[in-house]
């Protein structure tokens, strides 16, 4: 696994819990640690969006990794 990945299942996870928090009692994790609408927790943010667009693409490379080895393989 790349450290890229690493990372940016990390920040997903980072995400997904703090969306969850948020939703489950209306906590903002991030916000309570970092600061509410701070420099540093507006970037764990964008770093969280930019984490999910990556992994978008990522996961659609891999589709397309899938469905031409299924077709090759004479599936």
């Amino acid at each position: 696994m790349k450290a890229v990945d690493v990372v940016a299942a990390i920040l997903l996870i980072v995400g997904g819990l703090n969306w969850g928090l948020f939703g489950g009692f209306h906590f903002d994790l991030v916000a309570s640690l970092l600061g509410h609408f701070s420099a540093v927790s507006r970037v764990v943010y964008v770093l969280v969006g930019i984490a999910a667009l990556y992994q978008i693409v990522s996961w659609k490379q891999m589709q397309s990794r899938w469905h031409t080895a299924g077709t090759t393989s004479g599936r």
